[in-house]
């Protein structure tokens, strides 16, 4: 993946913005690259590449990282800690997506 010119100023917003390497994430959630790995193997989060090849995180990825990370800590396995985050983030975006047609139903006067 080619690098990109973008003003680092702006990436410091940016919760998408692969910030953090495998080893700094690792220290910010409080556990281990080998935690890191096996959440993206069970495909919960997916770290973006850099030139060399080496993971790299975003705000977004390892505050999914810590909700799994939660729930592990409370003895859930991590591939099921890693489904049920997943399901809860799918439906958070049902939920949402329905107060958005609810709410332009609502301005068209439309009865459901």
């Amino acid at each position: 993946m080619p690098a990109q010119k973008v003003p680092a100023a702006g990436n410091l917003d940016d919760d998408d913005y692969p910030a953090y390497t495998m080893g700094r994430a690792a220290d910010v959630l409080g556990t281990t690259p080998a935690f890191l790995r096996a959440v993206g193997e069970a495909e919960l989060i997916t770290p973006l590449r850099s030139e060399g090849g080496h993971r790299r995180y975003s705000r977004r990825q390892l505050r999914t990282a810590a909700r799994a990370r939660e729930l592990v800590d409370q003895g859930t396995p991590i591939e099921a800690a890693c489904r049920i985050v997943a399901l809860e983030d799918q439906l958070d975006h049902a939920l949402r997506a329905n107060r958005e047609l609810r709410r332009k139903l609502d301005d068209d006067g439309t009865d459901i």
